[in-house]
């Protein structure tokens, strides 16, 4: 069984909550959704709103994310055989351990760094930038809605099926779990310029990224590392 999954929060931050889960689950050759508002007691921001359009009237009265369908599900097949798909899916996993615990035992798929291995001259990540990258957005069958959760998770599936083109399913498992080699800045000063570049013209910036920004992108910590050395 695949699952792949999307969530949407009030914000990015730890103590930031879940609002809305989505499932598409494929198993056997068929195609099933699951998807749910979620209120965990965390009012929502209009800057989150403004992002995912989810209000804090329409999660009134919506269960806390232990008990709706869609996260029962994924708890009750949560087993090693089920693999679990998502667009950077350290992100959707640390707010369900923050969430309630929940632990994932299956197999991952993280489509983001799988494709930041694959596409390596690529110029942005965004799940939204690649549906027009990648021209996905032909093979759409349902409206799709930026930054809403099922919506998101289909086209998540897509981007799988177009990597797939270029590597196979068990390669995608250990892609998902190594480090990015990174060529290049996708924001600040530097935006656009290659690393290895700037390690030689601006080393004590590239030194004080790693010593000050704390929630430094993993990846691109690895790659300054990388080229300073």
């Amino acid at each position: 069984m695949l699952i792949f999954i999307d969530t949407e929060t009030t914000g990015l931050e730890k103590n930031d909550k879940i609002i809305s889960i989505a499932l598409v689950i494929v198993e056997n050759g068929n195609v099933t959704t699951k998807t749910d508002l979620i209120n965990e007691g965390k009012k929502i921001p209009p800057k989150a709103s403004s992002i995912n359009h989810i209000t804090n009237e329409m999660i009134k009265g919506k269960p806390e994310l232990q008990d709706s369908e869609t996260f029962k599900f994924l708890k009750l097949n949560n087993i090693y055989d089920v693999t679990l798909i998502s667009h950077n899916i350290k992100f959707d996993l640390e707010m369900l351990s923050s969430a309630c615990g929940f632990v994932w035992q299956g197999k991952i798929i993280d489509t983001l760094r799988v494709s930041k291995h694959l596409m390596p001259e690529c110029e942005e990540y965004s799940l939204q930038f690649l549906r027009y990258e990648l021209k996905l957005y032909k093979d759409e069958k349902e409206k799709t809605i930026p930054h809403e959760a099922l919506s998101d998770a289909r086209l998540i599936k897509q981007l799988y099926e177009c990597l797939l083109e270029l590597s196979s399913k068990e390669n995608m498992y250990e892609l998902s779990v190594k480090n990015v080699l990174m060529n290049k800045f996708e924001f600040g000063k530097y935006s656009g310029r290659y690393i290895e570049e700037i390690s030689m013209l601006d080393r004590g910036y590239l030194e004080w990224m790693l010593n000050n920004i704390l929630d430094l992108d993993e990846d691109l910590r690895y790659s300054i590392n990388y080229y300073l050395e």
